[in-house]
């Protein structure tokens, strides 16, 4: 993996479904149980009406600069009609490459040094100070040059969103790179922490518990799952955001995060 480098009961008690237990089951009954032991109460439990996404976030996309990247400008990532993708197997994979949605991912500009005009339709843009999602900054392209000289350092994505349909489902799927059927497990070979291991017990599925082992691990060889914790604070907690679930590697390098987004990340496009 690119960025993974070797330099009891809860509330509503443990999970123990059918779907959790039964390898037989279909592809989505298998990951809803998974999903309901990784967040130890059913899926059912949280709002159904609420939107949830995953967010990528970690120190390797900004040390590698993509979080500036002219992709994310295009007008068809904007819009949503194509992801953008990143050339960095982060699995050291070949396969699959990660893939974002601009039109949803939340884009932050400089609080100086902004042309007035563009500072004018940022803030009819913006959901909040100087935070605008990709969907709603596409129109100011019509006006603005972001790749030019006095705006094309002043903008980065602060928080890249994977592409999924809104469900804490969806999310938690693409948070623990889960595609929609079993073909696309991933070979992954270590071990998941200790406490982990006997959780993921109830996945009878080998594949599936060798997939989920390395969303559980101790963080030198996969990722660590912190649960509601996160070491870099609470994710758009200002903006009525609230944190379900995050990974995290154990160098910072690579961080999924699932989201239940507040009003202001969901609501109609201000442009």
């Amino acid at each position: 993996m690119h960025a993974i480098r070797n330099d009891g009961p809860g509330l509503y008690g443990p999970v123990m479904n059918s779907a959790s237990a039964n390898a037989s089951g279909s592809w989505p009954e298998q990951l809803t149980g998974a999903f309901e032991i990784l967040l130890d109460r059913p899926l059912a439990s949280f709002d159904a009406d609420a939107v949830y996404a995953t967010f990528f976030g970690g120190e390797l996309i900004n040390e590698l600069g993509f979080t500036r990247d002219a992709a994310w400008l295009a007008p068809a990532a904007l819009s949503g009609a194509e992801p953008v993708v990143w050339a960095c197997p982060i699995f050291d994979l070949e396969e699959p490459l990660p893939e974002f949605d601009a039109s949803r991912s939340v884009f932050e500009f400089d609080k100086a040094g902004l042309p007035p005009e563009f500072e004018t339709d940022l803030a009819a843009a913006s959901f909040t100070g100087r935070l605008v999602l990709g969907a709603d900054l596409a129109p100011l392209l019509a006006r603005h040059d972001l790749t030019a000289t006095d705006l094309g350092a002043t903008w980065t994505v602060c928080y890249p969103r994977l592409p999924s349909d809104g469900t804490l489902f969806d999310a938690m799927r693409v948070a623990t790179a889960l595609g929609t059927g079993p073909e696309t497990l991933l070979p992954f070979e270590v071990d998941a922490a200790e406490e982990w291991r006997e959780k993921l017990a109830a996945v009878t599925s080998p594949e599936l518990f060798a997939h989920l082992s390395f969303f559980c691990t101790e963080g030198e060889e996969g990722l660590m799952y912190l649960g509601t914790e996160r070491t870099g604070g609470d994710l758009l907690a200002a903006e009525g955001c609230t944190l379900i679930a995050n990974w995290e590697e154990g160098q910072s390098q690579v961080e999924f995060a699932v989201v239940q987004l507040g009003e202001l990340m969901t609501g109609p496009h201000r442009t």
